[in-house]
């Protein structure tokens, strides 16, 4: 799979072309009318790549991008029949990484969905911000190219699935992750099966090394009959 998509255009038509060529592609689609079911499906999904239209049925999609930059570094491009000069500027004010016109070219909307792929790809980097590895969370530094996690400057040593797990919670802050998710953050061609019970082992064993208080869970918040949600703010800082 290429990535994720989350899609908010409330054109059905224009919404299940897109979805359909990018899907061509090889990206999972997930597509939302209004500003409400965006929310909720970027909630719920691990969404790498957001395609936005400003006008939409409940709301606006300027409001949809300040929401989500509350939480989230995700690469969003605002896709809008909007062309003067003003509301362009306003959407790249709100938080947009881009800003495309109607009438569009579905060539060129690939195009750039692939670029920010590949360059996302290319610098190791899980949210396509070119050349920045390491997010912090509060006094919590990992390094997604050496996997190195430091707390107030102290390594902590983490097993392979603790840094896949960690990884996962840092790239999606603020986002409920199924149990479904984690699991598949945990799988490996080579292991043995995991089940739901390898994921809660898992996440007490991480709370365990970068919790101040374990026992009342302050980071890695659980969401009961769903999943967890990293919940704290990161950011991304640039290789020196």
């Amino acid at each position: 799979m290429a990535g994720n998509i989350l899609l908010l255009e409330d054109d059905y038509s224009l919404s299940r072309g897109i979805s359909f060529k990018l899907e061509k592609e090889g990206y999972r689609v997930w597509t939302a009318g209004s500003v409400r079911k965006g929310l909720e499906l970027f909630a719920e999904n691990p969404v790498d790549f957001v395609i936005c239209d400003i006008m939409l049925e409940d709301g606006s999609g300027i409001d949809f991008c300040r929401k989500i930059r509350e939480t989230s570094p995700v690469r969003l491009l605002f896709l809008t029949a909007l062309d003067t000069e003003l509301d362009i500027v306003m959407g790249y004010e709100a938080g947009a990484d881009d800003y495309m016109t109607k009438p569009f070219s579905l060539s060129v909307l690939l195009s750039k969905v692939n670029a920010a792929f590949a360059r996302r790809h290319v610098s190791g980097d899980t949210e396509g911000k070119g050349g920045r590895t390491t997010i912090r969370s509060g006094l919590l530094a990992f390094n997604s190219s050496d996997m190195k996690l430091t707390i107030g400057g102290n390594v902590i040593a983490l097993t392979k699935n603790e840094l896949r797990l960690l990884s996962l919670f840092l790239e999606h802050p603020g986002q409920v992750l199924t149990k479904a998710q984690l699991l598949e953050a945990l799988w490996d061609n080579n292991s043995q099966f995991v089940d739901e019970n390898t994921v809660a082992v898992n996440i007490r064993r991480l709370r365990e090394k970068i919790e101040p208080n374990p026992a009342r869970p302050e980071l890695i918040k659980n969401v009961r009959g769903i999943g967890y949600l990293w919940n704290h703010p990161t950011e991304y800082l640039r290789k020196h």
